[in-house]
């Protein structure tokens, strides 16, 4: 049976209610312009996994405070800022189905807008005297920047190897959740030595996640028609760089070549998705993701029994067996 998101959710529930109100608040400005702007971005949002992942990682701890309402704003902020800048930086228009913010009113304002939204984040930490919070979170986005850097200098030869496949991931996906997490427990509890735990057990599954988006770009007979964004946008995931690193020296040069430059013509694409599938590199990034999905929930068992670590368990699966 699927797991629902709002079980998931049931012991936050109310939390998340007040959490909502307070990030609108923690959005509002003087500025007419910003208050529209951050209006889109709120009536936007998406299923709000990292504002669970600060609650839960929360309750597992104790009970929810006003820092841990000031934690998930933070994170929120902050992640709200990136997308807003990553759209920029990707000549994206759409985000979740909608237009994005640069889309709709040009690039100067969306920079402008994700800078606020950055010094919002900052200065929630700042006024209520949360440092703790503000050093997880800005070495977060110091190693966010440092992941989408890496990847943009190895498109340009598309030589990525494994391992620093999985150093990019880690930096650009897998730091905001573990981040997500550890604000949450350190809003409860001062003991370093936990917090760097559920710091890691977001981490691991930060990882899976990434590798589950990356699978939906092959698409199969669970997920469906397959899409191709990766290749057309020149991105090495583990299922491709799996089956490069089988291929015969003339099947590398091909695919590479279509990658790097027909990755414009469905065809071409169409026929790097058969031959990643024909290597198995479909099985072996799931494998490879069920295996960080296993060391979260190994982690997982460490911290307290309750409603709060049953969640987060079903929050492990549901974010590496969603459909989409």
């Amino acid at each position: 049976m699927a797991i629902k998101l709002n079980d998931i959710k049931s012991p936050v529930a109310d939390e998340l209610d007040i959490f909502e109100k307070k990030f609108k608040q923690a959005m509002k400005s003087k500025v007419p312009l910003l208050d529209r702007v951050t209006y889109y971005i709120v009536q936007r949002k998406g299923k709000q996994l990292r504002p669970m992942f600060v609650l839960l990682s929360a309750k597992l701890f104790g009970e929810i405070s006003d820092k841990t309402y000031n934690a998930a704003a933070l994170v929120e902020l902050l992640h709200t800022a990136t997308l807003v800048h990553d759209d920029v930086v990707d000549n994206s228009y759409y985000r979740r189905g909608f237009f994005s913010v640069n889309a709709l009113w040009k690039n100067k304002i969306a920079v402008l807008v994700g800078d606020f939204l950055l010094s919002k984040g900052l200065l929630l930490s700042i006024d209520n005297n949360h440092f703790d919070l503000l050093k997880i979170m800005s070495q977060a986005v110091r190693e966010m920047s440092e992941g989408e850097l890496l990847q943009m200098e190895k498109a340009r030869k598309l030589d990525i190897k494994e391992d620093v496949y999985f150093e990019i991931i880690r930096q650009k996906t897998a730091t905001l959740i573990a981040s997500a997490c550890a604000c949450g427990a350190a809003s409860i509890i001062d003991d370093k030595t936990m917090i760097d735990k559920v710091h890691l057990f977001g981490e691991k599954i930060g990882i899976a996640f990434q590798i589950k988006d990356d699978l939906f770009d092959y698409g199969n007979h669970e997920i469906g028609k397959p899409k191709g964004i990766d290749i057309k946008e020149r991105k090495m995931t583990l299922p491709l760089i799996y089956a490069l690193s089988k291929a015969s020296s003339s099947d590398k040069r091909r695919i590479i070549n279509i990658v790097k430059n027909e990755n414009d013509n469905p065809k071409k694409v169409d026929e790097v998705i058969l031959f990643v599938r024909a290597s198995g590199g479909i099985e072996y990034a799931t494998e490879k993701m069920k295996n960080y999905r296993q060391q979260a929930l190994d982690i997982l068992v460490e911290f307290p029994d309750n409603e709060a670590r049953k969640s987060l368990n079903d929050l492990v699966l549901y974010t590496t067996e969603r459909m989409r």
